[in-house]
């Protein structure tokens, strides 16, 4: 493998000064990617969606603000949450945990363990005797579906690997 012609870019929303790129908060999980979790788990609401990337029939768009609704299920909650706004979707997480005690999986970027969420969220409680919350790294990188594609196309998937947070009784 050769570097020769490689050229190095930040992500837009690590240099943009607009901030959030719609079409980079609204992707979502590829259906190949979503079965063995899903099979494991067993979801039946996904959190943070729109109509056509929805993995649950039950789900919450942009319109329904999942930051402000209640999360309980009697399955597991799904959430890949706009990557631009992830602490306030951590935060909301251990909310609902600690008002419904549901299991909660949370896809996240795995290299933004240096970022002030995952310091204050995350890191203090993970992977902890009697802490609810695990983080599973996953092999590889994601693929995620672009609106208004249905699959990924070459060289579409992102420059970083991803991580699960889940929320679950300690058994």
């Amino acid at each position: 493998m050769s570097l020769v012609k490689f050229k190095a870019q930040n992500h837009p929303q690590q240099t943009d000064l607009r901030g959030a790129l719609e079409e980079v908060d609204d992707r979502g999980t590829h259906p190949a990617e979503f079965a063995p979790l899903d099979a494991r788990f067993g979801f039946t609401l996904d959190v943070a969606a729109a109509a056509h990337n929805a993995k649950c029939d039950r789900y919450y768009s942009r319109s329904d603000d999942g930051l402000t609704r209640s999360w309980f299920t009697l399955g597991a909650v799904w959430c890949n949450p706009p990557y631009s706004e992830i602490g306030l979707w951590v935060t909301k997480a251990w909310q609902e945990w600690e008002r419904h005690r549901c299991v909660i999986v949370m896809l996240l970027p795995a290299n933004r363990c240096e970022r002030r969420w995952w310091q204050d969220l995350v890191e203090p409680r993970r992977d902890r005797p009697g802490s609810p919350l695990r983080v599973e790294f996953l092999p590889g990188r994601m693929r995620y579906i672009k609106p208004g594609q249905t699959d990924v196309g070459p060289n579409e998937r992102p420059p970083f690997g991803c991580c699960l947070l889940i929320w679950q009784d300690v058994a």
